[in-house]
């Protein structure tokens, strides 16, 4: 279901795993998966791979990438946007009986990839596919169960956001949000801040919170003005209404919000964005229309498009994110479709370099 201005220059810190130090934090994070030059050439020798297609399953992916991995390609994936290599369709809903269908779809032109990401909620349940396409050939190239790619991928655009604006020695973590997606968010985190020190959550169901501290090794609080005090805080809610407020925040704090993307609904309240010395989503274009923790306070005259930035135009180094240590930053994620294809890419290369998967 979860699918998150005020510029200061142009400096950028490095790339994740590039082995330069943004801090003593920033030690080398590369996993194990060869370099990111592996990851394009795999993708781009897509036409020679074998023209029937390939079918993996969840379990097949959860096998295949870790959150490690998902953020290298995430970040890839955010400098080839800010190239232009990549043509990016916002998400399109139509209403079911009990819910919705939602399509969203992207051309990778350096991966060589097109693909189609579709899901449908019918009565609260969901279920997701990515098909992706040989850009050379047009052929179908696989078919991809991608409940645990959409994890994969949004937890990864967090730990990319906590590379690039997590201020200096940062620490702690916070969630607010105890379900799937606020697993993936810690673990891709971690695997971008391989020195956190500390990871407090909370959410409104305490069985709920209890069984996830145990699973991640989170500590339990007993409210969200507790995790609000935490160096990076991550909100990863289906609230209709804000769960965090801007005057929890300490200074300097990265909030990370990936719950709400539908245009009624809110995870942060209005101080949160005046408060925030840089703002930043996904997209844009997608933000417009779904994102209810920028359409309301726009409207509302708290904040203006204009200073709403892309965070690819961080990672690209076209701007800087933050200007201080006490500076307080808001990345605002909705899930986009050049996510799913760079993920889903990632995960055929490493099928079929395994023999992993079924061909069609």
């Amino acid at each position: 279901m979860f699918e998150s201005c005020r510029a200061h220059g142009s400096a950028r810190p490095p790339r994740i795993g590039s082995g330069l130090s943004r801090s003593s934090r920033w030690a080398d994070t590369r996993p194990c998966l060869h370099t990111r030059a592996n990851w394009r050439g795999r993708s781009q020798r897509s036409p020679r791979l074998p023209r029937v297609p390939l079918y993996l399953t969840e379990r097949d992916v959860e096998a295949l990438l870790t959150s490690a991995d998902s953020v290298v390609v995430i970040e890839d994936c955010f400098r080839r946007l800010a190239a232009g290599g990549v043509e990016n369709m916002p998400r399109r809903r139509l209403a079911l009986p009990g819910g919705y269908y939602a399509v969203m779809a992207a051309v990778d032109s350096e991966l060589g990839y097109a693909g189609l990401k579709s899901y449908t909620l019918v009565d609260g349940t969901l279920a997701f596919v990515v098909c992706l396409f040989e850009l050379p050939t047009g052929k179908l190239a696989a078919v991809i169960e991608a409940d645990k790619l959409g994890q994969l991928r949004t937890g990864a655009a967090s730990g990319v956001a906590a590379n690039y604006l997590a201020r200096e020695g940062a620490a702690t973590l916070g969630l607010i949000g105890c379900g799937r997606q606020g697993e993936s968010q810690l673990a891709a985190i971690r695997a971008a801040m391989p020195r956190l020190e500390r990871v407090i959550a909370w959410c409104r169901t305490p069985e709920r919170l209890a069984a996830f501290c145990e699973r991640t090794g989170a500590e339990a609080a007993d409210g969200p003005q507790v995790v609000a005090r935490c160096d990076v805080v991550v909100t990863a809610t289906t609230s209709k209404d804000p769960v965090l407020r801007g005057d929890w925040l300490q200074e300097g704090a990265l909030v990370c919000a990936i719950g709400a993307n539908d245009p009624r609904a809110r995870e942060l309240d209005n101080v949160v964005l005046e408060r925030a010395s840089f703002v930043c989503c996904d997209s844009r274009e997608q933000a417009r229309l779904e994102s209810g923790d920028l359409i309301e306070p726009v409207e509302g005259g708290v904040l203006d498009w204009l200073e709403v930035h892309e965070l690819q135009e961080v990672v690209s180094g076209e701007v800087q994110g933050r200007g201080s240590a006490r500076d307080m930053v808001v990345f605002k994620s909705n899930g986009i479709a050049a996510w799913d294809v760079a993920i889903g890419a990632a995960a055929v290369a490493r099928a079929r370099e395994r023999g992993v998967g079924r061909d069609l």
